[in-house]
């Protein structure tokens, strides 16, 4: 089945709320999202530790509104059931608080930090469909190299929100580095 996928746009702010808190954890509320992909845009372990559900919802609305947060959304008829956040790492300064050891490029290289997908359309290519226009959308915008940190060993699907290691490497990228949990993968574009 083809998903429509689309950029984050302020006139879709209200899909990507819609889609964290009544669509992407119906099935299982207890993993529910108070992120709102703001982690990966804190400054310090400190700053995040401070953030609260409704201070992450007003940052990511005051972030969308102002295209600072760069994703993707995809949709099923009008209903959205897939995202895919990512976008360069000086502008996620979250990815070099919490995976320093791991986030290696410079400011421009890309990072692909998080997949959400709706219980219920999981296995069905939305994930791998997000990566794939992620990719075409950073090359067209000049990105050079794109890295990740997928988990090493899918232990859930609630802890394998990097996308699967496996769906990186059949898209090209390669395992630069590993950690206890953690890898860093990369692709040249």
């Amino acid at each position: 089945m083809a998903y429509d996928i689309r950029p984050l746009t302020p006139q879709r702010k209200d899909d990507f709320f819609l889609f964290f808190e009544h669509v992407a954890f119906a099935e299982h509320p207890e993993w529910g999202c108070d992120c709102f992909c703001c982690f990966f845009h804190a400054e310090s372990r400190d700053t995040w530790e401070a953030c609260t559900r409704e201070t992450n919802i007003a940052s990511a609305r005051e972030m969308i509104e102002t295209g600072r947060m760069r994703g993707l959304l995809a949709y099923d008829g009008d209903k959205p059931v897939g995202w895919c956040h990512y976008d360069v790492l000086k502008n996620l300064p979250g990815a070099r608080v919490f995976y320093g050891n791991l986030a290696s490029g410079d400011d421009e290289t890309a990072s692909v930090v998080c997949f959400t997908i709706a219980q219920g359309y999981r296995n069905r290519g939305i994930a791998d469909a997000l990566l794939k226009r992620a990719l075409e959308d950073l090359k067209a915008a000049g990105v050079k190299l794109v890295e990740a940190y997928p988990v090493i060993q899918n232990d859930s699907q609630e802890h394998n929100y990097h996308g699967p290691l496996s769906m990186y490497l059949n898209h090209g990228f390669s395992i630069v580095r590993q950690m206890d949990t953690h890898a860093l993968v990369e692709k040249a574009l």
